[in-house]
């Protein structure tokens, strides 16, 4: 059986090994592939290039990626833990305990924090934030107002909405923009690198995709259109961050009562998987041999795998989307992410 050190350093190199071809034909400009265990170091392998704007420089541990979605389980998901610990936010509680401007009639004012955090809330499964642009009614009241399109809790269907009524929650909850309190808190956890937008235009900041062709392509600001319509904070997308502070964040969550309690199945999504607070959750049962894993990606090429029974964890960063939206790009290497880190101790 591999040690800890041992496996870190075959994990990425089959990771990278993986990628690697996806650099060289083209598809990808280059990434960043960490492991780790809460007992041994870490192991770093990066390949490829950080982006055309960026001339030669190959990315590293400290390059910044947009995260995407990542943003949800390392901002939103922390944050509503913390809320929670101190008593501030109760996740059986209607929305509108938060947000007291909701009108009561709103389909969404009774859907409670749990709803939102394990996507079975039953809101609108287009975001399209573009229809509300003029509209003077506070967005938290625009989401909550549109007719739900299923039973609150009654079945699992991801969607950015309700991660976004997190954000905008959180930012009434702490009486300040949710970009302060994530950066308090990342702070307090040695993530120095992680951060949302905008970042300066460096080699060390991944680029992204034009959001016009011909246009410039997206550098050191949020890809997500809707997180862009909100000024580049949002609860859903927005967050940049390195290797190495993922890696930091990684051994945290791992220690933390708030990922046991997040791991526990709220929500099926298929044989094997199920949907906790924020993470996909699998199984744990044969044929892993090291428990049950959370993870979750990220639209712009990003994935954190989490197992805490051995204490692995595993961060693929790319700027996948630099070409183009194929979303069956990095199927093969989250698939095979997800192999390695369930390999047996």
């Amino acid at each position: 059986m591999p040690s800890a050190r041992d496996w870190a350093a075959t994990a990425v190199a089959t990771l990278k090994d993986a990628l690697e071809p996806l650099v060289a034909v083209g598809q990808v400009p280059g990434g960043v592939i960490t492991a780790g265990t809460l007992d041994g170091p870490r192991s770093t392998a990066t390949c490829g290039v950080v982006g055309a704007e960026c001339g030669p420089a190959a990315p590293d541990e400290h390059t910044r990626y947009d995260l995407a979605s990542l943003t949800k389980v390392v901002a939103t998901w922390p944050l509503v833990g913390r809320a929670v610990r101190a008593g501030l936010l109760d996740l059986d509680a209607p929305v509108r305990s938060y947000l007291p401007d909701l009108p009561p009639e709103a389909p969404g004012s009774s859907l409670t924090i749990r709803h939102l955090m394990t996507h079975t809330s039953g809101l609108l499964d287009h975001t399209r934030f573009d229809r509300y642009l003029g509209d003077p009614t506070p967005l938290a009241q625009l989401i909550c107002q549109e007719a739900l399109i299923s039973e609150p809790g009654s079945r699992h269907h991801y969607i950015d909405r309700g991660f976004i009524l997190l954000g905008l929650l959180l930012t009434a909850l702490h009486g300040r923009r949710l970009d302060l309190t994530a950066d308090e808190m990342w702070r307090e956890l040695g993530m120095a690198e992680t951060a949302y937008g905008p970042l300066l235009r460096t080699p060390q900041v991944a680029p992204t995709e034009p959001r016009l062709v011909g246009a410039p392509r997206i550098w050191g600001t949020v890809h997500d259109p809707s997180a862009a319509l909100m000024g580049g904070i949002a609860g859903h997308a927005g967050a940049f961050s390195t290797a190495a502070d993922l890696a930091a964040f990684a051994r945290h969550a791992l220690t933390s009562p708030w990922l046991a309690e997040s791991m526990r199945p709220a929500a099926r999504i298929e044989p094997g998987r199920h949907r906790g607070l924020a993470w996909i959750t699998t199984d744990g049962e044969p044929p892993s041999p090291v428990g049950a894993v959370a993870y979750h990606h990220g639209f712009t090429g990003t994935s954190l795998h989490l197992t805490p029974h051995s204490g692995r964890y595993l961060v693929i960063l790319t700027n996948s989307v630099y070409y183009g939206r194929d979303r069956t790009l990095l199927v093969p290497l989250r698939a095979l992410a997800m192999t390695t880190i369930n390999q047996p101790m």
